[in-house]
């Protein structure tokens, strides 16, 4: 079996190993195959991958390639992780919002909006060479936005299948648990926890925990209330909380407390990207020392927690046909009531061999599905715009976001984000109409 790292020179790789070596067991991986377009950084992060394989006694064999068709080629699954124009893209997409007085965040607003336009071409382009060279394979996108990238595949490529991933969810679920541990004085296996999450990525709200399918909701949002009016700084405000009953994905404060993260932002730099960029250059050192057969603690500053477990365990279910609910991004179809059967969520699904299905699920509250409705509206009209190049389109889609400009500086804004990315976005520049 072959699976495939589309960005495959992200310091995240070696945790992803790491959870490919731990269940050899199960999952009898043959050849993992590390693709990226910036070879020095390949040749670092898939060299020390290389040299973990090596350690635990060569499992399955780490390959390295820069060619994309290469990689896909043959390969049961395909994950992609990619950044396209790399982290300074990403500091480009965080100060692009804060000069223009909006939200400056990668996959939130305005940020993620000129990610989304750069990112979507290649991931469609990944899909092409799977539904030549992979028939069948599954595409597991774990490249932000996630959503909205996902949302492009089931409307662009809904032949080839693909599972969007995020690691907020399982983040969740494991401080969950440990709350519940220690009220209850003994550990818990994961694997008998569930959450129940709904929204979209980076916009969903948990609103139910079981433990061997026991709903334990409502002494968690107790406590957690209890925890907010007892801390002098809360995360949220407590009688949010207690009026909605379900606890925010923590990227709703973009959206509930716009104020305070502007504020935030004018204390920049750092930026996140700022800071990322320095931790990313420790790493990449770390990884260069031929020594190193483990993941360094650094790796834990980058982000990102559970991350290898999520993948790995998502790739394990589908395999051994395990029937196991995962929260993953993928086009409900019906699977909540009411809502557009053809929109993507974030949502509880059963992962088999035969895919991943949409679990039933109620729909949220009228005050959450108004946001929802509004940035499914922006993601939708992203994903065409990234597709057509069509720079109406993309106007309508900063229109329709709850945190864009101004109708009055929309125009401004949309310049700017192209001209700031245009080496990244050629679909938006004609030969013949590009500004000198």
């Amino acid at each position: 079996m072959k699976v495939t790292v589309i960005g495959g020179g992200s310091t995240y790789t070696p945790e992803l190993v790491s959870g490919f070596l731990a269940r050899t067991d199960v999952f009898p991986l043959k050849q993992l195959c590390l693709m990226d377009i910036d070879e020095e950084r390949l040749r670092v992060v898939g060299g020390f991958a290389q040299r973990m394989v090596k350690a635990k006694g060569s499992p399955f064999e780490v390959v390295l390639t820069t060619d994309q068709r290469n990689a896909v080629e043959g390969a049961s699954y395909v994950t992609t992780q990619l950044r396209v124009g790399m982290m300074e893209a990403r500091r480009r997409d965080e100060y692009l919002g804060r000069r223009h007085g909006l939200i400056g965040q990668e996959t939130t607003g305005i940020g993620g909006m000129a990610k989304a336009l750069r990112t979507i071409p290649v991931i469609l382009s990944i899909a092409r060479d799977i539904r030549e060279l992979a028939p069948g394979a599954l595409l597991v996108n774990f490249t932000n936005p996630a959503g909205l990238v996902t949302e492009a595949l089931a409307r662009y490529a809904p032949d080839v299948p693909a599972v969007g991933v995020c690691n907020v969810a399982i983040t969740t679920k494991m401080h969950l648990l440990e709350s519940l541990e220690k009220s209850m004085g003994r550990p818990i296996e994961p694997e008998r926890a569930e959450l129940n999450t709904l929204g979209l990525n980076h916009l969903s709200w948990h609103r139910g925990f079981t433990i061997d399918g026991v709903d334990l909701w409502p002494q968690i949002i107790e406590a957690y209330i209890q925890n907010l009016r007892s801390d002098p700084e809360p995360e949220w405000d407590a009688g949010l909380i207690e009026t909605l009953r379900m606890i925010p994905n923590y990227y709703l404060q973009y959206y509930y407390y716009t104020d305070r993260k502007l504020a935030s932002q004018e204390k920049w730099p750092p930026s996140r990207a700022d800071e990322v960029i320095e931790v990313e250059k420790t790493l990449l050192l770390q990884y260069a020392n031929p020594s190193l057969t483990e993941p360094p603690a650094d790796l834990m500053k980058r982000g990102g927690a559970y991350y290898s477990t999520v993948a790995t365990q998502l790739l394990t279910a589908h395999y051994n046909d395990l029937g196991e609910t995962h929260v993953v991004n993928i086009r409900h179809d019906g699977a909540v009531p009411g809502w557009p059967a053809d929109w993507v969520l974030e949502m509880p699904a059963r992962v088999d061999r035969q895919g991943i299905h949409p679990l039933p699920a109620e729909p949220l509250p009228t005050a959450c599905f108004g946001l929802i409705a509004q940035v499914k509206s922006f993601e939708i009209l992203t994903a065409e715009a990234a597709v057509t190049g069509d720079r109406q389109t993309a106007y309508q889609a900063m229109l329709a976001h709850p945190l864009g400009p101004r109708a009055n500086h929309i125009q401004a804004v949309l310049e700017d984000l192209l001209e700031t990315h245009h080496q990244y976005l050629p679909q938006f520049w004609p030969t013949s109409g590009r500004a000198a």
